[in-house]
């Protein structure tokens, strides 16, 4: 037998009380009990079923809570939600935030999964839009222009061309997983995602990835976003060079 399994182990820690009442309610949602629109029970009934106080009751609701499972208003029994793409996104973004923050390995790989990723969105777009789509993406586009002297406005119509071209899927977990991509990277490499004086590259980019889905060529608008997204990496990793050559973090 192994020395490690006869050495003296830790104990098993004893689960805290509200995680027992977190388990027995998701049971309860996910089995059908409660479905989304119903109320739970009243604090008071929640305390009485369980056999718990207030504090592991009340404890629970938060968990739940932040899991999208439910919604709070001061003074209501707790509402069972049905979780959306975004609610999703949202539980993992905090382990994908330490991954970013603690390795610069993490955002090479963000960077390639996002190349993937948008060029995948773009053929799908170019693929399936309709007239109406066109016409939306269009507006996109116009309104980046129109922002090209703010630069902050201006990062945000990039964010929303990108998410328009997700959304003409039509799946909400794509739109969701595209705000996400560029939100993490802005959040926690700011100078990667707003490099001055490249704006005007930026949006001539844009455009040649407009007029690909508009005339409904899936190779053609991915080679456009494939080059797009390439010639930022590029300039992002100079920048990283630099920054690093400065002794900046």
């Amino acid at each position: 037998m192994s020395d490690t399994l006869t050495k003296p182990l830790d104990p098993i820690r004893r689960r805290k009380l509200y995680q027992e009442v977190v388990d027995r309610l998701v049971g309860l949602i996910s089995d059908g009990t409660f479905e989304p629109g119903d109320k739970l029970p009243s604090e008071r009934d929640l305390m009485a079923r369980f056999g718990v106080g207030r504090p592991a009751i009340r404890e629970a609701m938060q968990s739940l809570e932040r899991m999208g499972l439910i919604s709070i208003s001061h003074g209501e029994r707790a509402i069972v939600t049905a979780p959306d793409a975004s609610t999703v996104i949202d539980q993992v973004a905090t382990t994908v935030r330490h991954m970013l923050l603690s390795s610069t390995q993490t955002l090479e790989h963000l960077k390639e999964a996002r190349l993937f990723f948008e060029a995948g969105m773009v053929r799908i777009a170019a693929a399936q839009a309709d007239d109406e789509d066109i016409a939306r993406l269009r507006r996109r586009l116009d309104d980046h222009h129109a922002s090209l002297k703010d630069l902050s406005r201006f990062l945000e119509m990039d964010k929303l061309f990108h998410r328009e071209i997700a959304a003409i899927s039509g799946n909400p977990i794509y739109s969701a997983v595209s705000q996400a991509i560029f939100e993490w990277l802005e959040e926690f490499h700011v100078e990667l995602v707003r490099v001055q004086g490249a704006e005007q590259i930026t949006l001539v980019e844009h455009e040649a990835i407009f007029e690909a889905v508009a005339a409904r060529d899936p190779d053609a608008a991915a080679a456009a976003m494939e080059r797009h997204l390439q010639r930022a990496n590029k300039v992002y990793r100079q920048l990283e060079r630099r920054n690093a050559g400065a002794g900046q973090p």
